[in-house]
C-alpha cells in the first residue's frame, strides 16, 4: 500500500490519499477517508473508462476542475505500482 498527500481544497492541509494494489485479484483501491470516498478498478478495465468513471465518482465530492485534476494525479499514482 501506498500512501501520498495531496490537498483537496486550496488552502486546506493535504489529505491522506491510499492506494491498495492486489496483483493476485488484479485489481486496485483508491481511498480518501477525508471525503470518506473509496473506488476501485480492475486491470482488465480500459485506461479510459476508468478515468471517466473516477472523475464522475470524484465529482460528487468536489467541483467538476477539482476532479478532474485529482483523478489524473491518483491514475498517475495508480500507475507507478
Amino acid at each position: 500500500m501506498k500512501i501520498r498527500k495531496t490537498p483537496l481544497v486550496d488552502g486546506q492541509a493535504p489529505a491522506h490519499v491510499y492506494i491498495y494494489e492486489n496483483r493476485k485479484e488484479e485489481y486496485i483501491v483508491l481511498a480518501i477517508p477525508a471525503l470518506e470516498w473509496s473506488f476501485s478498478f480492475s486491470y482488465e478495465e480500459e485506461a479510459e473508462a476508468v478515468a471517466q468513471r473516477l472523475e464522475i465518482s470524484l465529482q460528487k465530492q468536489l467541483g467538476h476542475e477539482r476532479a478532474v485534476m485529482l483523478a489524473d494525479r491518483l491514475l498517475g499514482w495508480a500507475r507507478e505500482m
